[in-house]
């Protein structure tokens, strides 16, 4: 009975068409088109010579689309909806968490989850930044935020004023662009670039101009809307208390990396982990200026020409203090600066030696906080650019910890994560909210069954193009544009102008392109590690090649099922 409704409720997603060709479906066995037919046998998808029984070829090919329909109603199974776990960790690499010793983490939208509540007002303080700083027409105040007009992951064409969607392979992904909140006819776009919708990478690096939301950050708006109210900005404190105690528990070693402010960071995490949150870091980095703390070996200091008094910053021999309980004021910390709590201490006297990393933070830290014997007080280091570099390669110079068994979490793919997996070799971790919503929409009905069949469609397409009599033809025409709408549907429910941020109509975005290559896990958020042992091993699904099988068993039973939280989550605390 189940069977039965499910297809019923498919026929009420579906468009039922009478096309006026046979309905009687064919006496010939058949099979779901994945493979040439046995000896006897007919696949509803494979083209003949010549229709059976001297039938017109139209009412051959739209028995093949009947039998196809039929098929895809009959296969599909009741569980196929609902599939997917929204809080599953994906992998596009396989790691095993046992062998991640230290995990580090960005702090805005990573550790703290903001609500999308303060959406609004960012779009409200970028527009009038553009207009009060950047001169734009006082016509753009009447503009509201819309947060369902655009999606994660677009690109900006300044000089041409476009808004678009592209995918892994450098096309525009035509009726997705738009000059302001007007769509740009297809013709349109591909006359602006030459009469093709593909776009080469140097043309594309030049897109983005000035950009208002980083004034945000910088001007410290987002940091005061939040600290005016944690309660109705910041998601899943508890959640994130949860992960960094759990993973300190079993013997980890944390750090935070963050361009934030220490004030602002401390606030945060004071109000989600508590006063004593500095006790599960191991070293803390604030206002660290990525992405180029990970690439810059620079050496700032006086004379260098580089350094902050060249610069015209702070003064070129004053430390920058991370101290716990006694920060500098804000705006005195230039560059990124460096906390090491006393676990590192602790975890290096507990083996029976003081590391070698120790000794180099003892003597940085003496160097500032000079004391008689061991350091007895809550430690705190210091370091500025004009003593140290500043940058990653002193950090990991200081912490020697390099490799697969450092894990790093952060939500933007270039700021947070590429030059991570890509120059130090460090496993990543993408958080991706968007991610909750997309497979919610994947797991229903409409979704999989419109996929389903506009697969289906399309395979049928690709086989029977043999048929070129002009009444073959108009069927492939009346094929196409039913996959067209199916395309359009599918499109629309994810957004109504840009579909997912994950795929164009066929083929990965440009964003997911760069997803897969920058992260090795990816999840909606830090609370997904709860579902999972301290010591699990994640295995990418073995997806298909394009001259692949098109299923593997393995889809069906690894980690994209449904997980439970843990049962005990809400008592970690």
């Amino acid at each position: 009975m189940a069977g039965v409704g499910l297809r019923a409720a498919a026929r009420r997603c579906l468009p039922r068409r009478d096309h006026g060709g046979p309905r009687a479906a064919s006496s010939s066995p058949s099979c779901p088109g994945c493979g040439p037919p046995g000896p006897g046998a007919h696949c509803p998808g494979a083209p003949r010579s010549a229709p059976a029984g001297g039938a017109e070829p139209s009412a051959h090919l739209w028995a093949r689309y009947q039998d196809m329909r039929r098929l895809v109603h009959d296969l599909l199974p009741p569980e196929v909806c609902s599939l997917l776990n929204p809080a599953a960790i994906y992998a596009n690499n396989e790691i095993s968490l046992r062998d991640v010793e230290v995990y580090g983490f960005d702090y805005d939208y990573t550790l703290a989850q903001y609500a999308d509540t303060l959406h609004p007002e960012i779009f409200t303080a970028a527009r009038d930044i553009l207009i009060e700083h950047y001169k734009y027409p006082e016509g753009i105040r009447k503009y509201d935020y819309n947060p369902s007009f655009a999606i994660r992951g677009l690109h900006y064409d300044i000089q041409k004023s476009l808004l678009m969607k592209i995918d892994a392979f450098h096309y525009v992904q035509l009726g997705t662009a738009y000059r302001g909140l007007q769509p740009v006819p297809d013709e349109e776009v591909i006359d602006l670039y030459g009469g093709t919708q593909h776009i080469p990478l140097y043309q594309m690096s030049g897109f983005y101009g000035k950009d208002a939301i980083r004034d945000v950050h910088v001007k410290g708006l987002m940091y005061q809307w939040i600290e005016r109210d944690m309660e109705k900005y910041i998601l899943r404190g508890d959640e994130t208390f949860a992960v960094l105690s759990r993973l300190v528990a079993h013997g980890k070693q944390l750090f935070l990396i963050t361009n934030s402010p220490f004030s602002f960071v401390d606030k945060g995490m004071r109000h989600m982990v508590g006063a004593d949150w500095r006790q599960l870091f191991d070293v803390v980095i604030v206002q660290a200026d990525k992405p180029s703390f990970f690439t810059d070996r620079r050496k700032y200091g006086p004379g260098r020409g580089d350094g902050p008094r060249e610069r015209g910053l702070a003064s070129a021999c004053r430390p920058v203090c991370l101290g716990w309980g006694h920060p500098l004021a804000d705006g005195q910390a230039f560059q990124p600066t460096l906390g090491l709590s006393e676990n590192l201490m602790r975890r290096a006297h507990c083996i029976g030696t003081v590391s070698p990393a120790w000794k180099r933070a003892r003597s940085i830290v003496r160097k500032w906080l000079p004391g008689p014997g061991p350091i007895a007080w809550p430690l705190c280091a210091v370091l500025s650019s004009s003593v140290k570099e500043g940058n990653l390669f002193d950090f990991l110079r200081l912490t020697e910890w390099r490799g697969p068994r450092v894990l790093y979490f952060g939500d933007h793919l270039y700021s947070d994560l590429a030059d991570l997996m890509l120059r130090h070799g460090w496993r990543t971790g993408a958080i991706i909210p968007e991610l909750e919503r997309e497979i919610r929409i994947i797991n229903t009905e409409q979704y999989m069954h419109s996929l389903t069949w506009q697969q289906a469609l399309t395979g049928l397409l690709e086989r029977m193009q043999t048929y070129q009599d002009a009444e073959s033809r108009q069927v492939l025409a009346a094929w196409m544009k039913e996959r067209q709408e199916l395309r359009c549907i599918t499109k629309a429910l994810f957004n109504a102008q840009f579909g997912s941020i994950f795929r164009t109509f066929h083929n990965p975005t440009y964003f997911s392109r760069r997803l897969v290559r920058f992260s090795d896990l990816y999840m909606a958020s830090l609370s997904c590690l709860l579902n999972y042992r301290v010591d699990f091993t994640f295995y990418p699904r073995r997806t298909p090649l394009q001259h692949e099988a098109p299923l593997w068993m393995d889809q069906l039973c690894t980690g994209c099922m449904k997980t439970p939280f843990l049962g005990d989550m809400a008592h970690i605390r």
